[in-house]
Parts: C-alpha cells; structure tokens; sequence
C-alpha cells in the first residue's frame, strides 16, 4: 500500500457513494442468455479462424462460440478452460480489439466483430455459477514443484502440474493471490470480487497448497527451493517502479500507479481513498490509463495522461485511449517530463515536448498537478535469480531458465507480450514441459 503523504489538494468522498458505485460499475456486463445466442449467431465458425491464431492460449474459438449457439455455455467454456484456466479474467481484461477480434472475418468485412471477449465471458461465468470444477487431479506421482508467484503465470503452471498429479507448493509475496489480476487492473474490469472468486475456482483442482508472505530474498531462496523441490516455477512479474529520473521526483505527491490501483482494488470503502483535484499520470500503457481514468471516477478534477511518444506508440490500446477520453482525462503526447516542482510537495510538473524520436523541441509545459502517478513501466526485484536479459529472467521456448530445474514466465521472463493471457499460456506450457520433465 502507498504511504505517500498527502498534500491539501488530495483529499477523500469528492463523490457521494451512489456516484462512485455508478462509476465503477462492470464496464462489460455479461450478457444475458438471449443476447449470447444472439451473439454467437453472428460467428461463421471459420475453419481456418484467424482469431484462434491470435489467441496467445489457442482458445478453439469457432468451437466454443458453436457451443454456446447450440446450448451448451458449460461445454464452451471447458473447451476454453482447457487451454486458459483463468479465462473467466481474460474474457474481462483482453485487449480482444487488437488480438482475437481486431482478426475477426465480420470485423475484416462490416467493422463490427464476433463480440469473443463478451462470449467468453458468458461460457466460464455459467461454469463458475455451477460451482462445478471441470478437470479431476490425476494419482499422485509423488514430485513436488515450487511456483514462486500468484499471479496469472504462476496460477496457470500451478494448476496444470497439480492437473497431472503433482503436489505444488504455491508462494506469494503478497497476503492473498492473485497478483495483477487482484492488485492491478481497474476495478472497473473486475467487479464483484472477482479476482478472488477465480482463484478459489482453481484451487479447487486439489494438490496446490499456497503460502503468502514469502517472496525470493524474503523467506524464500531458490538454492533452497531447488533442495527442496523436484522442480522450480518462478512467476514473479515485476516488482520494482522505474524512477522519473528529474529534479524534484522526491516531494510528495508523488506515487507509482500500480500503487493507487492496489490501494483502490483493495479498498472495502472508494469514498475513503483520497484523490486529487489535479492529477497527472505519466506513461502510456495499460496501467497509466487504468490509473487516470479511475482517478477521473474517483471525482479528480482534471486529469492529464502524458506519454512522451505519439498515440500511435502507446501500449495501451486504441480503446483504452478513446476510454480514457471518453471518461474526461486529458491525453497529451510527445512530452517529456522534466523537473517536479513545488516546496516539499509537488503543484507542477514541467515538461520538454520531444519528437518521434525523443529528441527535444526545446518547448516547455507545466502542468499544475496536486498528485502524480509513474507509469514508466515496471523492473525485476528478487535475490539470486538464473541469467537475466534485458533485465528480466533468459527463458528457451519452453520456459527453461539458465539454471537446471528452473522455469520461470509472465512478466518476469523474456518472451511475449506483458499481457494476463500471455503470462497464463506461458505458465500452462512450462507446466507441460516441467511435467514432460518429471515424468522421465
């Protein structure tokens, strides 16, 4: 949790309740039964589909969305259970527009694609509304795995090596699991404690006993773990916050946003959290527009979203940016920040606007700002870890890090995309490659 100090401008309740609640209510409701027939009636259930190869899980989208027409959601989302077992999360948080459905035929052809996210959401959510658990544990093999990390890569690989009859040891840093599904995305994606109804979801699976508190150079050792264990997982994501690097970066005021986010999604009372009247987040991912909007809902005044590059290089999509517009915040590009200033606590942010290139124009803003979110991405923290590049952890293509024993995924490891779909294929393949592994 953030313990930065508060300035006078940053203060809790600018909205009522019923306010707040209206503003962070589900961004994408589940569709009801009739509107998921309706949906699924628009897929023409291609042979070769192009959204099945933009799918980082090759979820068999054709057939679950088959599925679902002809009546049987519990059906669909095994079929998609099987390759993604947190889809339920993805069908919410996936940027869909630009992986599965920016590839749609109806999208190539009308500019309205397949609605995969929202059908996908439907099929996991009638499965979990069952109760029911759709894969059974195999006999024990007697092996042990350590994964280091709750979140979506280690729950992936946790799951699956428990499928086939491992016993997983399950270790977070933090008191619950989860990782960025329950501490980092906008609350607005994931409402009605869902992150945590998921988790249990899974665990159900048997065989995972988790650990919380214990992270890698804090209760933990992976000399230690490789002894004590026939095989390692480290799905760690990335703990550390890149520093702004300017004059003044240490009054107060002064946040990281995966900070704010975490303080807001664990947050039992939103009229509680306190929000400035002129906040300025920094960066040009998913995080910095998930912090600037729900700053903006949260009954922030002015908002500004600056990123240093053009709109066209920003990571977070063209609809978390047309959200972000959408909700009042202010997107200013092709600026680079330059000094904070205020006494002790900040009241403007200078900036430099730069080219394409990041070469400066010598033109300077100021942005008047009573609280300032970094958003400049994120580096890796943990103690005696395999080979790094590029700052995080060497994997091969199957997960397998510089040390023997050791696999690791997600964030923290080099590979695809920083996505929660991405991280969750790579925990489900090194656990196919670490059971490979154990069953010679």
């Amino acid at each position: 949790m953030s313990k930065t100090p508060f300035s006078e401008g940053i203060t809790a309740g600018r909205l009522a309740s019923a306010q707040i609640a209206e503003n962070f209510g589900d961004l994408h409701p589940r569709l009801d039964d009739h509107e998921a027939l309706v949906a699924a009636d628009r897929c023409y259930f291609c042979h070769d589909a192009p959204c099945m190869t933009a799918c980082p899980t090759d979820i068999d989208i054709p057939l679950f969305i088959r599925q679902i027409a002809t009546g049987t959601p519990e059906a669909a989302a095994r079929t998609i259970l099987s390759q993604n077992i947190l889809g339920g999360m993805c069908a919410r948080v996936c940027p869909t527009e630009t992986l599965c459905e920016e590839v749609c035929v109806r999208e190539v052809a009308e500019g309205k694609p397949v609605e995969i996210g929202r059908l996908q959401r439907f099929a996991t959510d009638t499965l979990m509304d069952s109760g029911v658990h759709p894969f059974e544990r195999d006999a024990p093999t007697g092996k042990r795995v350590a994964v280091v990390g709750a979140g979506p890569a280690g729950l992936s690989a946790a799951h699956r090596l428990a499928m086939y009859g491992h016993d997983v040891t399950l270790y977070d840093a933090r008191a619950k699991a989860g990782g960025l599904n329950e501490f980092g995305i906008a609350a607005y994606k994931s409402v009605d404690s869902f992150a945590t109804r998921e988790v249990d979801w899974l665990m159900q699976i048997g065989g995972i006993t988790l650990e919380t508190g214990k992270r890698l150079g804090g209760g933990l050792s992976l000399d230690q773990l490789k002894a004590d264990f026939d095989a390692v997982f480290l799905g760690i994501g990335l703990g550390g916050v890149n520093a702004l690097g300017v004059d003044g970066e240490d009054k107060d005021g002064i946040e990281a946003a995966v900070d704010f986010i975490a303080d807001l999604r664990q947050s039992d009372d939103l009229t509680t959290l306190p929000i400035g009247r002129d906040v300025v987040v920094i960066g040009g991912g998913m995080t910095a527009v998930d912090a600037a909007v729900q700053a903006k809902l949260l009954g922030a005044l002015n908002v500004s979203l600056v990123y240093r590059r053009g709109r066209d290089r920003m990571n977070a999509s063209a609809f978390e940016q047309d959200l972000a517009a959408s909700k009042g915040v202010r997107i200013v590009t092709n600026a680079s920040p330059k000094a904070v200033i205020g006494n002790g606590t900040v009241r403007e942010i200078e900036f430099e606007y730069t080219d394409d290139d990041l070469n400066p124009t010598g033109q300077v803003i100021r942005l008047q700002a009573d609280q300032v979110f970094k958003a400049i991405g994120q580096t890796l923290e943990g103690e005696g870890l395999p080979a790094l590049e590029r700052g995080k952890i060497a994997v091969d293509g199957t997960g397998r890090s510089s040390v023997d024993g050791v696999w690791a995924g997600g964030d923290c490891a080099t590979g695809g995309d920083d996505l929660t779909v991405t991280a969750v294929a790579e925990g489900r393949d090194a656990a196919e490659d670490i059971h490979a592994a154990l069953s010679v």
